[in-house]
């Protein structure tokens, strides 16, 4: 296999993991994701690209801001089948529910969802759709959500270096150890794309206070069940977008 052939199967995975896309031929075998983690963002830029082709077309019909930025967002969970929102209910249904680590591991696994992770979803949904619909302009919400989408799946490699899987059988513990390169290829990438939409100033800022939410986030999850779960990378990947979107709405 050559090297270029090697990344753009890396990619596909990638695609496959974070989105609905029927583009791996297989299911991915132990580390194969944490290899490809490194693409992460750049599928994320990806996925916020279509999420501004979605908006852009709403603005086009003129069917209000709101509707728009509402619209976009469910495009963004059928795109993603709704991924890291699942990942955000569960976690906060377990972390805010549980009383001891065995008990909020139970609870995140189970698939149902529980009052904490309804309140999530109301959160991180209100939130992002009234970041977007507070934006000036389609072109600049189409560059935020470019930014939100490839920043804050960008820091997911770091999370899965730094901490440990929680369970030896969950899908962290599949995915692998990203390895030096992958994450710092991950950042580049995310941080290239977040300058480049937003403006050094403000995706500077935006990115300073994205990481300082997620670190915070996975610092409260290696105390309560000691590291992080497929569920807690959502959870990130929901705060970190949160977060772009809200500075990229500052004025």
């Amino acid at each position: 296999m050559t090297r270029f052939g090697g990344i753009f199967d890396q990619f596909l995975l990638a695609t496959a993991v974070l989105t609905r896309l029927p583009v791996a031929a297989s299911v991915p075998a132990d580390g194969t994701v944490a290899a490809a983690s490194w693409a992460f963002p750049a599928v994320g830029a990806g996925i916020g690209m279509i999420a501004a082709i979605v908006l852009f077309l709403t603005s086009l019909f003129d069917i209000g801001q709101v509707s728009g930025a509402l619209l976009t967002l469910v495009a963004v969970g059928l795109l993603t089948g709704a991924l890291h929102e699942d990942g955000l209910a569960d976690t906060a249904d377990g972390l805010g529910g549980g009383h001891d680590r065995e008990q909020k591991l139970a609870i995140m696994r189970d698939s149902r969802h529980g009052t904490y992770g309804i309140l999530a979803l109301i959160f991180s949904i209100g939130l992002r759709g009234a970041a977007l619909a507070s934006i000036a302009g389609p072109i600049e919400s189409g560059l935020a959500l470019i930014a939100a989408h490839a920043a804050s799946r960008a820091a997911l490699p770091v999370i899965m270096r730094w901490l440990a899987p929680a369970r030896v059988d969950g899908l962290g513990a599949l995915a692998g150890t990203p390895g030096p390169t992958a994450m710092l290829a991950a950042m580049a990438i995310g941080v290239f794309i977040a300058l480049g939409m937003l403006g050094p100033v403000r995706g500077a800022v935006a990115l300073v206070l994205m990481g300082m939410a997620v670190a915070a986030m996975a610092v409260v999850a290696r105390r309560q069940i000691g590291g992080y779960t497929g569920d807690v990378l959502g959870a990130l990947q929901q705060i970190g977008e949160i977060i772009m979107l809200l500075v990229a709405a500052a004025r």
